[in-house]
């Protein structure tokens, strides 16, 4: 018997149907549409807006999405993993509703939180509970309602964020295709540049941190942008190093939508050519923990089986990292 990998047979996705444009925006907060446009790479993004609705409903209809599309019954499914940042409450695991919701009653559930590398950082996970040779159906899931967490009259971060989810299937593959190598980073330096000051255990809930604005997203773009671009780039480039890949032999590059002239530098130091870095920014914005697996599905028709995929992500905290999978399917 061969070893095992864990590859991707399934996707699934969802965005919310409310479309916030830079055009909105601008009558928002003091920006404009080329402003927008030059900086980030971003035209539009989704907010979930219906009350009473968290991040557990876009993970529920992505999820929802790929049970669809590829026949899987959900009580078959061993594990569900939610990758977020942005959980429906503290304590009770989004990831647990979830699996109830979409009848995953077979599985066990938790949340995996890295910032804008947890989808990465869960596909790590995922495929090392396939390779153990215990679980033989991972369901990966990233989602983040970004819009509960952001200020929309700071020009700095409500221009960037958006809601949405993506999820993925790992199964066990004799063929040598799935998760080939991983390179995964994190570094402590990044505390201060990247946060949410209040809400947690240093700093609770209270009356003053509720009138400072303290609740929502803080990040000094341009030390984030610095760290982010050069990190990406160094774990992609390793990535290939290690694996004897070159420009000519990688399919595509799966990095996380954060800023388009991140994306760019990243594809840049790997020498890929431009159609070869897929790209959504411009349509859904940041939406953390959903970037991966957006791209995965919004573009799942032009992988063929047997492709080269690099991902690339970078998140707050620091957290950040490389992942070298071989696609295990083409598109029926």
């Amino acid at each position: 018997m061969n070893s095992i990998t864990a590859a991707i047979t399934a996707v699934g996705a969802y965005v919310p149907d409310y479309v916030l444009s830079n055009e909105v925006l601008e009558t928002l907060v003091d920006t404009n549409d080329e402003w927008i446009t030059t900086r980030t790479g971003i035209k539009e993004r989704r907010l979930l807006k219906e009350s009473g609705k968290g991040t557990s409903y876009l993970a529920i209809k992505a999820a929802q999405n790929l049970i669809k599309k590829s026949g899987v019954n959900p009580a078959e499914i061993d594990l569900v993993i939610m990758s977020t940042a942005t959980p429906d409450m503290p304590v009770a695991t989004t990831g647990v509703y979830v699996a109830t919701q979409i009848g995953a009653v077979n599985a066990f559930a938790f949340d995996l939180q890295a910032a804008c590398s947890s989808f990465l950082y869960g596909m790590s996970t995922a495929a090392a509970y396939i390779q153990s040779g215990r679980y033989k159906k991972v369901l990966l899931i990233g989602a983040d309602k970004m819009s509960s967490i952001i200020d929309y009259t700071d020009r700095a971060t409500c221009i960037i964020f958006g809601d949405g989810g993506g999820a993925v299937l790992f199964e066990p593959n004799y063929e040598g295709l799935g998760l080939q190598d991983e390179y995964l980073r994190s570094d402590g330096i990044g505390r201060e540049y990247l946060k949410i000051d209040a809400g947690g255990s240093i700093l609770p809930p209270s009356k003053e941190t509720v009138e400072n604005r303290q609740h929502y997203v803080f990040q000094d773009g341009k030390t984030v942008f610095k760290y982010a671009v050069s990190g990406m780039a160094d774990v992609s480039e390793k990535i290939m190093q290690r694996n004897n890949l070159t420009k000519d032999t990688v399919n595509w590059l799966i990095a996380h939508q954060a800023n388009k002239r991140i994306i760019d530098a990243t594809a840049s130091r790997m020498e890929l050519d431009e159609e070869k870095v897929l790209v959504n920014i411009h349509r859904y914005g940041n939406t953390t923990s959903a970037t991966l697996p957006l791209l995965l599905s919004d573009f799942e028709d032009k992988f063929k089986k047997g492709d080269n995929l690099i991902f690339a992500a970078f998140g707050g905290g620091f957290t950040w990292g490389s992942i070298y999978l071989k696609w295990a399917y083409n598109k029926q």
